[in-house]
């Protein structure tokens, strides 16, 4: 299928315009020492129903209509963006931990995750009604995504966020980082579960779970869903190094770039992740943690893909996740502030609770836990997939993206705080 020229004139308008935006916001937060992500949902947010379909709604009718007409390639380049930024997110997992920060891991990570995840279970008869569900109709989806997007802690922006304060190399980072991995760990295939549970989101089953006739919330998929997704991750995390060390070794792979065979590595593992009913940017992450976990150096393959990823499609699909929020017409703003609210106190104590436990004076604890309230990324990784799957109603999908970005933007400047009174961390 081609595009006609017009078409594609606006598309690369639309791209252009798309990419302006979201390295302009970029680069502005940076200055500021905050998450680039949050000036990325900026640019799009400008160019989208809040402010330019406001002020001149002909122009954005005009721009972005025409764009939807060629949904096929932006929407292809949307998800190329989710699955790279998976996939980097998992290449980013460094083996930079220590011995001596055991106790304090385990403890921030059980806390952080079981406390608050389970807490919104718990309460979920009051948090879930009518207005939020999606076109799924789940109420256990959304259920599972309102617990995993309380509970959950981003990687790319926290690490992020210690490194432009050169605090990347310190325990305290070590400590934040490996609790992170875990917790998003455990998160993302509670998030593949939801998914699933929600059902196809096209008009044809397929995969795995089609072809044996599981369909619905019934207990039968609920317990296939669970095995099948802790099955891949186990399996994948087992095989995929050994898998990529292979294919480094073929003589094809040694004579040409070793960047298709990492891009290789991502897509085949967020396909056969779709073909057994897992939401594809869990395989992209896997790909990610097992070509990081390989035996050879990969170090400049994973530059090129991570200069190049966080240069085109990561910044477009942040612009696009922005561009969608209409906080005009579909956001409910004293909802957002008693979420915001719930979702902090909720990590923050429980993450305050586990450090103390773990022996953490009170002010590192507070660190701590403030550092691992941080959704950015992942929390908007979590409320776009969800509105896609239609877990999620429009309202919801724009508190779920607030509130990644306002606890991003809290981490950052709390840190930058501490750091400026020259505070301990720890």
């Amino acid at each position: 299928m081609t595009l006609d020229t017009q078409a594609l004139a606006h598309l690369l308008a639309a791209l252009a315009l798309l990419l302006v935006a979201a390295h302009a916001g970029g680069h502005l937060f940076r200055r500021l020492r905050q998450p680039e992500v949050i000036g990325e949902i900026l640019g799009g947010l400008l160019l989208g129903p809040t402010v330019l379909g406001a002020v001149v709604p002909d122009v954005h009718a005009a721009l972005w209509e025409r764009v939807a007409s060629t949904g096929t390639v932006a929407g292809a380049l949307y998800h190329l963006g989710l699955l790279l930024l998976m996939f980097c997110s998992g290449l980013q997992v460094r083996r930079r931990f220590e011995r001596g920060e055991g106790r304090s891991v385990v403890a921030l990570t059980v806390s952080g995750i079981a406390l608050p995840f389970l807490a919104t279970l718990a309460l979920g008869r009051f948090i879930v009604v009518e207005d939020h569900l999606g076109p799924a109709g789940s109420r256990a989806a959304l259920l599972l995504v309102l617990a995993t997007a309380v509970a959950i802690t981003s990687i790319p922006v926290i690490s992020r966020i210690l490194y432009d304060l050169g605090l990347l190399d310190t325990a305290f980072a070590r400590i934040v980082l490996t609790a992170a991995v875990v917790e998003d760990a455990f998160l993302y295939v509670a998030v593949a579960i939801a998914l699933a549970l929600a059902g196809p989101t096209g008009n044809e089953a397929f995969g795995l779970p089609a072809f044996l006739g599981i369909e619905g919330a019934s207990p039968i998929a609920f317990a296939y869903h669970i095995g099948i997704t802790l099955a891949f991750f186990a399996v994948a995390l087992a095989a995929g190094p050994a898998l990529f060390d292979w294919g480094r070794r073929h003589p094809v792979v040694r004579q040409n770039n070793p960047v298709a065979l990492l891009l290789l590595l991502g897509v085949s593992f967020s396909l056969v992740a779709l073909a057994l009913g897992i939401a594809p940017f869990l395989g992209a992450f896997v790909a990610g943690l097992s070509a990081n976990r390989a035996g050879v150096d990969t170090s400049g393959a994973r530059e090129t893909i991570q200069r190049f990823s966080f240069a085109f499609p990561i910044p477009v699909y942040f612009a696009i996740v922005g561009l969608r929020l209409d906080l005009l017409r579909q956001f409910d703003g004293l909802f957002f502030l008693a979420f915001l609210a719930y979702a902090c106190v909720a990590k923050l104590a429980s993450a305050y609770a586990g450090a103390r436990i773990a022996g953490e004076r009170r002010l590192g604890a507070f660190n701590l836990a403030v550092a691992m309230n941080a959704r950015g990324g992942p929390g908007i990784v979590l409320a776009s997939v969800a509105l896609d799957a239609g877990i999620v109603h429009e309202r919801l999908y724009s508190v779920l993206v607030m509130l990644a970005v306002v606890t991003s933007f809290l981490a950052g400047s709390w840190l930058q705080f501490v750091i400026g009174r020259r505070w301990p961390l720890r």
